[in-house]
């Protein structure tokens, strides 16, 4: 193997198109070798694809998942790539994935010296899935009503606002919530690793993403960083949140930009981004966990200790806060403080539900949902219903719809309120495997959406 003494050009067409990455080192290498004659390409057409270092060996790449799917629809059945992200293909069927260590065993595979045995094909549900979680729902003491909202919230996949003073829980709470949730579904699964593979989130002997995202962003993290964009668009944390949670803690805290550029993907489910060159969406529909402090020093409202904040302070605190993005949360909730009583029983005390039984109820839910929407295209949960849904998915009783009136009078909901309570009583309808919405599911959903911010 010599490297040729002449005059090489590299045409990577077409030509206004941008290219990034070093992805192309092994095509461009496997290229001048075949035209100098070193190697036979293979008769059938296959891809190439990786990062060459300089003593040969192919590293880790990104985008392999993708290479797969693209090799799929173009009826390219053999791809080569860096061993350790083959893994990534070998969920997509059809296709001959042959891992690759480095330039040397491809040159002898193509010449046929020492072939490189294709890996076989794997399907996802083969898969092991496995949520591993730092807090059980059974070693959080108190909360009941917290613990209530978030399982209701994982059944649905709706946003969630925690409100409430320091050490009362709020992030424990949200770090528990994975614990919870379903597993995603094959298509959910798909797309979930479309998104990480291109980021290069997938870490090396990684395969398809078989958990959902949990992205814990800090208060400073740039637009860009959340939202998504750069010269070359690349996906924020919510699209690497997508199908799973996005937890921002210290929610007044992010910046006002941030905080307004979240309208759209909460609404619309995808974030579009524009540049001279082109236009890019990226999927994002998460669920929206958010905690915050009622004031700045966090204790306003607390029995136990004094607010020493003064008005103008409250005021200008809780202003960070659009109206707007308050009402594309689904669920508001006030944390207080665990009372010691139940600091000293719960320590002694197993009767708290673990995480894996309240993740079953909300399994059972999901799947009554799935069954309801099996036959529309992109939507999951009940928090993925257009309004236009809900006259055939969410009937309301006639009880259930006074209250709901009385209730839109009483605190001058909007109707993106009205009809994001519709949602969630459709999800609390389900976890009692109730086919109607009754007024209880309707009260229910009142509490957690009129005691912050109404």
């Amino acid at each position: 193997m010599e490297f040729p003494t002449a005059k090489i050009t590299v045409n990577l067409a077409p030509a206004d198109l941008p290219k990034e990455g070093a992805c192309y080192d092994l095509p461009i290498a496997v290229g001048i070798l075949a035209s100098s004659e070193q190697i036979i390409l293979p008769k059938e057409k296959a891809y190439f694809f990786g990062e060459l270092s300089l003593d040969g060996s192919l590293r880790h790449s990104r985008g392999v998942f993708l290479l797969a799917i693209l090799a799929k629809e173009k009826r390219v059945r053999k791809i080569f790539v860096p061993r350790l992200c083959a893994n990534e293909a070998v969920v997509v069927e059809g296709i001959e994935v042959y891992p690759v260590d480095n330039l040397r065993s491809l040159i002898k595979h193509l010449r046929g010296e020492k072939l490189i045995k294709a890996l076989n094909y794997v399907e996802s549900k083969d898969l092991i899935d496995e949520t591993l979680v730092p807090f059980d729902f059974s070693e959080i003491l108190g909360q009941e009503s917290a613990k209530r909202a978030l399982e209701i919230a994982a059944a649905g996949g709706h946003n969630v606002f925690l409100i409430g003073p320091p050490g009362s829980g709020k992030t424990m709470l949200s770090k528990a919530l994975p614990g919870i949730l379903p597993p995603l579904s094959e298509a959910e699964s798909l797309e979930v690793t479309k998104i990480y593979s291109i980021t290069g989130n997938i870490p090396p002997g990684g395969s398809l993403i078989r958990n959902r995202p949990f992205r814990s962003p800090h208060h400073t993290t740039s637009q860009v960083g959340l939202i998504g964009g750069g010269s070359n668009p690349r996906p924020g944390e919510i699209s690497l949140s997508h199908r799973g949670v996005l937890f921002i803690d210290e929610f007044p805290e992010v910046s006002r930009m941030s905080l307004e550029a979240l309208r759209q993907p909460l609404e619309d489910g995808y974030v579009c981004i524009s540049r001279a060159s082109g236009s890019v969406s990226f999927p994002c529909q998460f669920m929206l966990v958010a905690a915050a402090n009622p004031c700045p020093c966090g204790y306003l409202g607390d029995e136990k200790k004094e607010c020493k904040c003064n008005i103008h302070q409250i005021m200008n605190y809780q202003k960070k806060l659009s109206g707007p993005i308050l009402d594309r949360i689904d669920i508001h909730l006030n944390v207080p403080s665990v009372d010691v009583n139940k600091l000293m029983i719960g320590s002694n005390s197993n009767s708290a539900e673990k995480s894996e039984v309240i993740r079953e109820r909300v399994i059972k839910a999901r799947e009554i949902q799935k069954k309801r929407f099996e036959n529309t295209k992109g939507i999951y949960s009940n928090s993925d219903m257009k309004n236009k849904h809900l006259k055939e998915w969410a009937k309301l009783e006639d009880s259930a719809n006074l209250l709901l009136k009385q209730a839109v009078n009483k605190f001058s909901l909007s109707a993106r309120t009205y009809f994001r309570l519709i949602k969630v009583s459709r999800t609390i309808a389900d976890l009692a495997a109730s086919e109607n919405i009754k007024d209880i599911h309707i009260a229910e959903a009142l509490q957690y959406r009129v005691r912050v911010g109404e």
